[in-house]
């Protein structure tokens, strides 16, 4: 009998960084008792300017968590950064009851920022930011009030292109 060479499998080349927000035990009370399930929130980056939030809920822990880190990186976004290092101006992210503001800072600042905060803009690549969190600090929602406030982010390059005007002029 022949014997068949195993050829080891191909590593999967892991394109962004992830990191767990929330992880949390969902209930739903039925006539038959109670239903658990869980649900995960998961960010991701390639901490180069390109970040994503996803939720995932599943029976198993492992499960949810592998939902949302595919839910996540289809929702990669784009983010602009100044030097690499820090955001272009000021932003507010709104998301639900939770409001985050982002101010771009000197180098060698750092990172002010925590919990859920913290995450995102780490793993978008940011290295000089102070934030502050207002109202309600939901993890989820404070996660995606970051996001958005990223987003809103535009360079001088990017409003002179939107204007259809030179840098110096604006």
């Amino acid at each position: 009998m022949e014997e068949r060479k195993r050829e080891p499998r191909p590593k999967k080349v892991k394109l962004y960084d992830d990191e767990v927000i929330s992880l949390s035990r969902v209930t739903k009370v039925t006539k038959g008792g109670r239903h658990f399930r869980f649900s995960a929130t998961v960010v991701v980056g390639d901490r180069k300017g390109k970040v994503g939030i996803g939720t995932g809920k599943a029976n198993e822990t492992q499960d949810a968590i592998k939902k949302a880190l595919e839910a996540a990186q289809k929702n990669v976004v784009k983010v602009s950064l100044l030097d690499e290092r820090t955001i272009p101006h000021d932003a507010i992210g709104v998301q639900g009851a939770s409001r985050v503001i982002l101010k771009p800072a000197c180098e060698g600042t750092g990172i002010k920022a925590g919990g859920p905060v913290r995450s995102v803009l780490e793993l978008a690549g940011v290295k000089d930011i102070i934030s502050k969190s207002l109202g309600s600090n939901t993890k989820i929602n404070m996660a995606y009030a970051t996001l958005k406030a990223l987003k809103a982010q535009r360079t001088k390059e990017e409003v002179a292109l939107l204007r259809g005007k030179k840098v110096e002029e604006i």
